[in-house]
């Protein structure tokens, strides 16, 4: 998610950089040339970027920003390779402003002073705005980021700031309240595989010139195993063409990018047996209460490049499913597990996501709403729409009222403990019995106040209304 070199982005053309240039433009060309193929493929255009259309689409921000040439100081928040420093690039361009990029690791405030004197005069002998984008923008402190509020208050500068981490425990609240703050996400596997269309393809900036082969395996291998940076991706694939030259090959093969990314590739087709036999190993191992062999199969998914976020909401379906309400909390950990790695990514998310398994497996088990969400599924297709009681009808409006809806209602929590003998369910069905607690975990629990309520309800009536008068509940 890169442009193409030295100079800035002006719609879809590259114009010269006006800062003093020491080199010649036989250096330009050199510097473009031997620069990493991720920097070289840096998209010019909006129409090269890949990814981001949430904010890129139609009507969105990002290019309402860039087609309007009116941009906006602005925190762009994602992991590495999603195109933050591109979309910079991009709005600079478009804007036709002077792109400055500051780096929080290397610079400090005294650098920053002098960009913001030489950003006045820029403004006021040339009538030319100033883009400043500072790289790891969450590395400064409070006092430093306190330095831009003035400048991006006044219009010296446009703000573009870049950071991986959450700007709300990053960035100082005067300067997000100046800024918009937008979320890249990562770029999925078919994303990066047309990344790495576009530099195979590309004679002048990529490796078209070399004519080298992509198998499909080995195209999907790389773009799964980057985990969503298209920087990664472009590394480890100019790295295996470099191989591939040196052994006067033409085809990238899979032991090639193995090596160009020094990862191994796992027995694991996403869309064929070996997917099915993990996922139904990981789910019988929770099922089995075994934590290791659940960890492990984990492992093996998320090493082969599965999509974290399938493992997530199989757990999830787990939880509900198989866990239910011998253990309620299982499911709150289950979601909380893929909320958590949404919020960190990888490589961290694996440890939210491995917690889930390991508690998973050693939760209490019940399978009985599962089993009550079919019963009462194979009553509803056997009976059909069987009308509502009465009593539990609402009752809106004086008609339904006369028509008998809500009549004879009984208001529970005006009855002694909150029960009160009521029939819920349509006649053809009243005697059913769709859930069966099992006694388990929690569920024994339920088991017993779900007995000790249907005796209450069946005992002679002994609670009266509080509240004669009171209209019935709808």
């Amino acid at each position: 998610m890169h442009d193409r070199g030295n100079g800035t982005v002006e719609g879809g053309m590259k114009r010269r950089d006006t800062r003093p240039d020491l080199f010649s433009a036989g250096a330009a060309r050199e510097r473009r040339r031997t620069a990493p193929l991720a920097e070289r493929m840096r998209p010019a255009t909006l129409d090269e970027f890949v990814g981001q259309e949430h904010l890129l689409g139609p009507g969105r921000i990002l290019r309402q920003m860039v087609e309007s040439g009116v941009p906006h100081s602005l925190i762009l928040w994602g992991p590495p390779g999603t195109g933050k420093t591109t979309l910079a690039h991009l709005l600079a361009g478009a804007a036709q402003v002077e792109f400055v990029a500051f780096s929080a690791v290397l610079s400090g405030v005294k650098e920053l002073r002098q960009l913001i004197d030489e950003a006045r005069d820029r403004q006021a002998l040339h009538g030319r705005g100033t883009m400043l984008f500072v790289d790891e923008i969450h590395r400064f402190n409070k006092a430093q980021q306190d330095a831009f509020l003035p400048h991006v208050e006044n219009g010296t500068i446009v703000l573009i700031g870049a950071t991986t981490e959450n700007p709300s425990f990053e960035v100082i609240a005067p300067l997000l309240s100046r800024t918009r703050v937008l979320v890249l996400e990562p770029l999925t596997p078919e994303q990066i595989g047309r990344v790495l269309d576009r530099a195979l393809a590309d004679r002048e900036h990529g490796l078209g010139a070399a004519a080298l082969v992509l198998p499909a395996e080995t195209r999907e291998f790389l773009a799964t195993r980057a985990h969503g940076d298209a920087r990664v991706a472009l590394g480890a694939l100019e790295v295996a063409a470099s191989l591939a030259g040196q052994r006067a090959e033409h085809t990238l093969t899979l032991a090639l990018v193995e090596e160009a990314l020094q990862q191994k590739a796992l027995l694991y087709d996403k869309s064929g047996d070996e997917h099915y036999n993990v996922v139904s190993a990981f789910i019988k191992s929770l099922r089995a209460s075994d934590p290791d062999a659940a960890v492990y199969w984990l492992m093996r998914m998320l090493e082969a490049g599965e999509d974290p976020l399938f493992v997530a909401r199989r757990m999830i379906i787990f939880a509900a499913e198989d866990v239910g309400n011998a253990d309620p909390q299982a499911l709150q950990v289950a979601v909380a597990a893929k909320d958590a790695f949404h919020f960190v990514g990888l490589p961290e998310g694996r440890i939210p996501l491995a917690q889930a398994a390991t508690y998973l497996a050693t939760a209490p088990k019940s399978n009985a709403s599962y089993r009550a969400m079919l019963a009462a599924a194979a009553a509803v297709k056997e009976h059909g729409a069987l009308p509502v009681p009465l009593p539990l009808r609402n009752a809106p409006t004086p008609l339904m009222k006369d028509l008998g809806y809500g009549g004879g209602y009984h208001y529970p929590h005006d009855y002694e403990g909150g029960v009160v003998e009521q029939q819920c369910l349509p006649d053809a069905v009243a005697d059913a019995r769709f859930y069966e607690p099992s006694e388990r975990g929690a569920e024994a629990a339920i088991g017993e106040r779900m007995r000790r309520t249907a005796a209450a309800k069946h005992l002679p009536e002994r609670a009266r209304r509080r509240r004669d008068d009171r209209d019935p509940e709808t």
